[in-house]
C-alpha cells in the first residue's frame, strides 16, 4: 500500500466463470472505491495465467511468476480448470504453488445463510446459522507427497503411494488461528475435525496439539469430533458451530458442505491468508471453472464479492468490508439471484444491483 491508500491488486480469473466473477468483484470494488472520495484506490494488474496459457505455453503461469506476484498487497483470483488439462496439473501448476510457495497456511471459508436464498435445510428457515471453517492450507493431504510406479509389476499392478504431512508446527499455527478468531465472535467455541480413531500419526498428532494448545484459551468452548461425525451435525445440529478447524482435505470437504447449505457453492467466499505478511494473501470464490456454463453470463458472482470483503479486511479496511456484505445482503433479499440459487438474473444483473446497494 502507497501512501495515498492504493492498494495494488493481481487479478488472475484464470478459467472459465472465473473471468466473469473477477470481473464482477472488480467492477463492485472499484464502484466502491469511486465512493470513497480519494480515501482508497485500486490499482489493478491482470495476468493472463490459467489453462488456455498453459495450451500456448506448457505452463500454467510464467516462470516468474512468484516474484512478480510477491510485489503486491493482495491477489484476487477467478477458478482453475478446463476439459483440456488434467486437473492435477491446473491446480498444481496454478493455485496450489501460489498458495505453497507463499505459505498462505490459513484458509478461511465462512458459511453465511443469506436473505432470499432457500437452504435445503429446513432448520435455516427457523434458526439463526452462522459459522466458518478454518483449514489448514499448506500442509496435511494436499502436502503432495507420494508417487507411483509405473513399470515392475505388470498390467493391472502399478502402484501409488499418496502420503499425509503432519508437523507439530504446522498443526499449531492453524489451531491457535482457529482460537483467536472465535475470541471475535459472539459464540467462542473451537470445534477440531480430526479422523483419529483410524489415522492413528498424524491426526491424533493434531489431537494432541489441540488439547495443548487449547489450555491457553480456558475462556474459549472446544470440542474434538471425528469428520463423519461432523459431517452429520452439519446438517443436523449447525446451530452449535462457530468456528470449525480441521486439516487441508477434511476442511475442504466440510467446507463445500457448508455452502452448499447455505445454498449454493456460488455464494461462498475464501481467503488463503499468510497471516505473518510476508507473502501476498489471495482471495477467491470456492466453486469452480464451471466450463459447462462458461461464457453465458449465468455465473453468480456473489462468492468472488465475498471474498473481496475479506480482503478488504485484510487491508485494513473492515468498514468497506461490511459495506459489501451489507450490499451482497440486499440484493439476495431482493431476489436479484442467479439460476444456481432458483433465480433468474444474469451475473451482469447481480453486479448492477450489487454495485446499487452499496448505498441502499
Amino acid at each position: 500500500m502507497t501512501r495515498n491508500r492504493t492498494f495494488r491488486i493481481a487479478a488472475i480469473p484464470a478459467d472459465g466463470v472465473g473471468r466473469e466473477v473477477v470481473a464482477a468483484g472488480r467492477a463492485v470494488l472499484d464502484a466502491l472505491a469511486h465512493d470513497s472520495q480519494g480515501a482508497f484506490a485500486f490499482d489493478w494488474q491482470e495476468f493472463p495465467w490459467g489453462c488456455h496459457y498453459y495450451g500456448q505455453t506448457g505452463r500454467m503461469m510464467a516462470d516468474d511468476g512468484l516474484e512478480q506476484l510477491k510485489e503486491f498487497d493482495a491477489i484476487y483470483f477467478g477458478a482453475v480448470g478446463w476439459p483440456t488439462v488434467p486437473d492435477h496439473i491446473s491446480l498444481w501448476g496454478l493455485r496450489l504453488r501460489i498458495c505453497q510457495s507463499f505459505d498462505q497456511w490459513a484458509n478461511v471459508r465462512p458459511v453465511h445463510f443469506l436473505p432470499g436464498i432457500t437452504s435445503p435445510l429446513r432448520k435455516a428457515d427457523h434458526t439463526e446459522l452462522d459459522w466458518v471453517v478454518v483449514r489448514e492450507n499448506s500442509e496435511g493431504e494436499y502436502a503432495g507427497l507420494g508417487g507411483r510406479n509405473l513399470s515392475g509389476r505388470g498390467p493391472g499392478g502399478e502402484v501409488a503411494v499418496q502420503s499425509a504431512l503432519f508437523t507439530e508446527v504446522g498443526c499449531e499455527r492453524i489451531i491457535r488461528f482457529a482460537f483467536d478468531l472465535a475470541r471475535t465472535r459472539n459464540r467462542r467455541k473451537v470445534s477440531s475435525v480430526t479422523k483419529s480413531n483410524a489415522q492413528q500419526y498424524g491426526m491424533v498428532l493434531w489431537d494432541d496439539v489441540f488439547k495443548r494448545v487449547a489450555a491457553d484459551y480456558p475462556d474459549v468452548e472446544t470440542e474434538s469430533v471425528l469428520v463423519d461425525a461432523m459431517s452429520a451435525k452439519f446438517v443436523l445440529h449447525p446451530e452449535d458451530l462457530s468456528v470449525v478447524v480441521a486439516s487441508n482435505l477434511n476442511a475442504d470437504i466440510l467446507s463445500d458442505l457448508g455452502s452448499a447449505l447455505a445454498g449454493s457453492l456460488g455464494l461462498a467466499a475464501s481467503a488463503n491468508l499468510n497471516p505473518e505478511r510476508r507473502f501476498p494473501s489471495m482471495f477467491e470464490p470456492v466453486h469452480g471453472s464451471a466450463p459447462d456454463i462458461a461464457g453465458q453470463g449465468l455465473a453468480n458472482p456473489i462468492g468472488a464479492v465475498g471474498s473481496a470483503a475479506l480482503m478488504l479486511d485484510h487491508l485494513g479496511l473492515p468498514e468497506q468490508a461490511a459495506r459489501l456484505h451489507r450490499a451482497i445482503e440486499v440484493t439476495t433479499a431482493a431476489g436479484i439471484i442467479t439460476r444456481d440459487v432458483g433465480g433468474a438474473a444474469s451475473t451482469e444483473d447481480v453486479t448492477k444491483a450489487l454495485i446499487d446497494g452499496l448505498n441502499p
